[in-house]
This record gives C-alpha cells, structure tokens and sequence, in this order.
C-alpha cells in the first residue's frame, strides 16, 4: 500500500515537475489591443487582453513588440499618429504602462541591446515620400529618443545579433540589408540584395492601409508623380535576423519568394531558400538548429533544418494571411500569429518545431501581428 501510494505520488510530481507554460504577447492591429497568451503544451489560452493607445475614437496600429533582455518591461510600437507614432514601456509584472517617448512615421520593429542597454526601432514611414527613413536609437530608462540613424526606403523588420552589439534591419523598397553598429550608433555596412545599384525615384504613399497591404506586389502598381513608374526593390526584404551562434543574416525575400542567406564574414548572399508565397517573418531558435518563417502570401508557416538546409515542413496555418513568428527559448515551440481577414479575429498557432505540426491554436483580437515569446515556467 505504502510503495503504491510513494509510487503514485513520484509520478505525479514528476509529471508536474515536467510540464511547462509559455507566456507570449500578441498584438491586435485592428483594436488596438495586446494579448497575453499562455500555452501549457495541449492548450492556448488568452489570459489577459491589454488595451493600448490613447485615442478611442483612431485605431492607433499596435505593430513592434519585445520584451527587455531582464524580462521586467516590454515594450511597443504604436504606428498611427498624427504625424509620428509612439513607444510605449509597460510592465510585465502589472502589464500597465510605464512610460512613453514619441519616434518617427510608423515605427514598427524594436529590440533593446544587452551589450548597450538602448532600444532600437525602425520608423516603417509607410505614409510619407518614398526617401530613406531611420532608426530611433532610445534611452529605454528615462524614454528618451536620443538619436536617429538614416537607413533605407521602408525599413521593416529588426533584430540584434546574440552579443548585443550590431543590428540588422531591411529597407523594403530600397532592397538593402543595414548593419549598424549599437556602440558607434551609424552604419557600418549595407547589401543591396537585389544585387545592383539603383537610386529610387519618388512617390507618395500617402493614405496606404498597412494591415490591407500586400507586401509581395508593393511596388507593381505604385507610379510616381509624372507617370513613371517608381523604382522598386524585386526581392522586398520584410525581416532579418542574425544567427544566435553563426556569422549568419538571414533575410525574408518577400517579393521574391525566399529567404537570403548573408555571410558576414563576406558579406554577400551565400544561399537562397526558395520558400511559399511572399515570406514574411522570420526567426531561428535559440539553438541555431531551426529556422521558421511564415508565409504571408500562401497562410502557411514554413520550418526548416538549418543544418541540413531543408524546409522539414509546411504547415496550413488557421487564418489566410499569416504574420509574425517568435521561437520559445528551448527551441520546442514556434508561436505564430495569423491576421485573418475582413471581421475575422486574429489567432495564434503553436507549432511544435521537431514534429512539425500545429499543436494548438486560439483567437484574439482581429489583425493578429506583432508577437514575442516572453517566458517559460
């Protein structure tokens, strides 16, 4: 009876000793809201809805989100307002906000850097001239936007390599991969991934509704203001992201339907993975082994081996229009958000990486975009 009971006992503490939850945060760009999200290992469960924004009667876009290397604070990027958007600091103790600082036209992806402490975000500025744009270098302990680094026409998706030190991010529509160094703030380095040197003609891209866009044919029907038709990038960068241990960029090629591989010790594209319809996001698990991108143009998230340089699966995600993908930090789930379209509410779909299946999946708020893993308990 005694060694029953012991053994009953050892086998529920062990099952609970081995279960794990994530927690993720998810924004919902159509209602101005952000979702946290946990996962268990069977079942996706929206614990808290966070609303965000200032100004009831605007939808203010809801669109970069991270959360700061310490895990106190996350942060976002507010990309409506007039003109400029907005950063915010909320606390992931309470999920209220901190404090705010206003950047430049459509920020969108963020990222604070372990080696400098500062927070770097891209201004998207999907509703000015097509000219470069910047990145907004920010104190993210008093809020202050202390610098501003000119890059490429539309820069889009960010990220910093493992040790802190630089930050990669693509200019949309000038097709350019920027490196810039977190310490000497500037660039250090640019690729034009399209393989040739053009100077952009201008256009206006006043009135455009991002969360309606189609990022893969951006550029086929723009026409500049005498009629000629505006210079635009054939491979359309939306995302880059550094390997965790490699020298290694790698880059989502939206219009050209694949994901660039760049070696930094080169400098150069190494490899092309030909992938579905219109790669959008991107992210390599912290152990270097998977990479896992969503395809925006085909609903589908696509998982490949890295070492073997294979896409292992292809996976229907629940919604038409996939778009961000964050990796939890032991490399077991990818959480994918998927926008929907029209009244549909956004979800979230976990993917188990290895099996290569959707392992569960729950609806928010409509536009489901940016998403970031947080943590594991």
């Amino acid at each position: 009876m005694i060694k029953s009971f012991l053994l009953s006992a050892a086998i529920f503490f062990g099952f609970s000793a081995g279960a794990q939850n994530y927690y993720v945060y998810v924004t919902a760009e159509s209602e101005d809201e952000v979702a946290l999200i946990k996962f268990d290992g069977t079942k996706a469960t929206v614990e808290e809805t966070i609303a965000v924004g200032i100004w009831p009667a605007e939808i203010e876009g809801p669109h970069g989100i991270n959360v700061s290397p310490d895990g106190k604070y996350w942060y976002l990027s507010l990309a409506h307002g007039n003109p400029y958007g907005t950063l915010y600091k909320f606390s992931t103790e309470t999920n209220q906000v901190v404090d705010t600082v206003r950047l430049g036209l459509f920020p969108a992806s963020l990222q604070v850097s372990k080696a400098t402490g500062l927070l770097y975000c891209v201004n998207f500025d999907l509703h000015g001239d097509m000219v470069p744009s910047t990145v907004s270098v920010v104190d993210p302990e008093e809020m202050i936007e202390i610098d501003r680094i000119e890059t490429g026409v539309m820069p889009h998706g960010s990220r910093i390599s493992s040790d802190g030190m630089y930050h990669y991010s693509v200019g949309m529509m000038s097709g350019e991969l920027f490196e810039i160094s977190t310490t000497k703030l500037k660039v250090t380095r640019k690729l034009n991934l399209d393989g040739k040197e053009e100077e952009p003609k201008m256009a206006s891209m006043g009135g455009m509704d991002h969360g309606a866009m189609d990022h893969s044919q951006m550029g086929h029907s723009m026409m500049a203001a005498g009629g000629e038709k505006m210079y635009h990038s054939a491979v359309k960068p939306t995302w880059a992201i550094p390997h965790p241990t490699e020298r290694k960029v790698y880059v989502a090629g939206n219009g050209s339907d694949e994901i660039l591989e760049v070696d930094l010790d080169k400098w150069e594209v190494t490899n092309r993975f030909k992938t579905g319809k219109a790669p959008y996001n991107v992210d390599v698990s912290p152990d270097g082994r998977w990479m896992v991108a969503t395809y925006k143009g085909s609903a589908e998230t696509g998982v490949w081996d890295l070492k073997k340089a294979k896409e292992t699966a292809r996976i229907k995600n629940t919604r038409n229009v996939s778009h961000g993908v964050s990796i939890s930090s032991d490399s077991k789930y990818a959480f994918v958000s998927v926008e929907g379209i029209g009244g549909e509410p956004g979800t979230m779909d976990v993917i188990d990486i290895k099996k290569g299946t959707k392992v569960a999946s729950v609806d928010m708020g409509k536009q489901a975009g940016g998403i970031i893993f947080w943590k594991m308990e």
